[in-house]
């Protein structure tokens, strides 16, 4: 049995980590915290658990919670981890960071895209980033993983079969990406209103978005070299879900099959990942609410591009659901465990 603690379990991605963890046999909740709902009934706020789940949120108790826990996930905004993540690795208890306080490894990067210091620099240089089809040898020997960002994982996953492919030009890479409101977290906002963001779209934070040198970070280590994106993120009307476009030029004839055929060779053992029908493209309700990824490549021989398309649904393969097949990892478990729910429709 593994004793399970989540820290910031009132938002969308401590709930879905109470959803897909709530029915695992093998899985025991045993602290679930919030700051403003302490004593209140997680069936209560979620009416969805009812009969599910019978305990209350508490609040953060750093001198009880690391007996109780054999992993603990962080659901927090950016700075609050670390400090949490200390006490843990002194407790011998594993760590799941959703946030960013441990995905950059370059601190004087971390500090100017997040306005902060990185304070724990040796805990930075032991951290895992958590992308498992990429590192899952490394997740599964770790006690620290930074899980990824939900506009990363789907970057990431779309590009990361070609990125180190010479026919790729890798100093202009453009990622075209949408998110649904969700991506934004649960706290009251103005611009998510529905009134507001009903029959409505737009670009937010196109220069210099925070997600940036994190796609750029482990695309350089995969290609062995200096890769820059151009990263436009666009908020749609949608409650969940990613859907990402991009552009890479060609510097060398390939059709089309030879390119599908990379993605299938890289992708062939990876669970999650679906390469797509040559007369298919990937929807974001074909992956709503589940763990599975599903990606096109199209060659234009008219520009010379090679054009990807990728979805997820930000909240699970982007957030939850990634975290938990790093948890999986790390107790050597399949990754699969708890994650093959098929996607909701319609």
């Amino acid at each position: 049995m593994i004793k399970v603690g989540i820290i910031g379990a009132t938002g969308y991605t401590g709930e879905e980590l109470i959803r897909l963890l709530v029915t695992r046999p093998d899985i025991e909740l045993t602290t679930l915290t919030s700051r403003n709902e302490v004593g209140t009934k997680v069936q209560d706020y979620y009416p969805h658990f009812k009969g599910l789940i019978d305990q209350s949120f508490v609040a953060y108790d750093p001198n009880q919670i690391f007996d109780q826990v054999d992993v603990l996930f962080l659901c927090l905004p950016h700075g609050v981890s670390m400090e949490i993540a200390k006490a843990a690795q002194a407790h011998d208890v594993k760590v799941i960071d959703l946030g960013a306080d441990f995905r950059l490894k370059d601190s004087q990067v971390y500090q100017e895209y997040y306005g902060i210091p990185q304070t724990e620099p040796d805990l930075l240089e032991q951290a895992v980033y958590g992308l498992p089809e990429l590192y899952a040898d490394d997740i599964h020997k770790a006690d620290l993983i930074a899980n990824p960002g939900c506009f990363v994982t789907c970057s990431l996953l779309g590009l990361l079969p070609v990125i180190d492919q010479e026919f790729i030009r890798t100093d202009s890479v453009i990622i075209d990406a949408k998110t649904g409101v969700s991506g934004a977290g649960r706290s009251a906002k103005v611009a998510n209103l529905l009134t507001e963001l009903g029959n409505n779209f737009y670009a937010y934070n196109p220069m210099a978005h925070r997600h940036i040198p994190e796609i750029e970070q482990t695309l350089n280590n995969v290609a062995k070299k200096q890769v820059t994106v151009q990263f436009t993120p666009h908020m749609l009307p949608i409650e969940r879900g990613i859907h990402a476009t991009f552009y890479l030029d060609l510097t060398a004839d390939i059709t089309e099959d030879q390119v599908r055929q990379i993605y299938q060779d890289y992708y062939q053992d990876k669970y999650f990942i679906h390469i797509l029908g040559q007369d298919q493209l990937p929807q974001i309700k074909a992956v709503r609410a589940s763990n599975f990824a599903h990606i096109q490549v199209k060659v234009d021989q008219r520009t010379n591009r090679l054009v990807i398309f990728a979805v997820i649904d930000n909240l699970v393969k982007g957030a939850a659901g990634q975290a938990i097949q790093n948890m999986n990892l790390m107790f050597g478990l399949d990754q699969t465990t708890g994650l093959t729910q098929v996607p909701i429709f319609p």
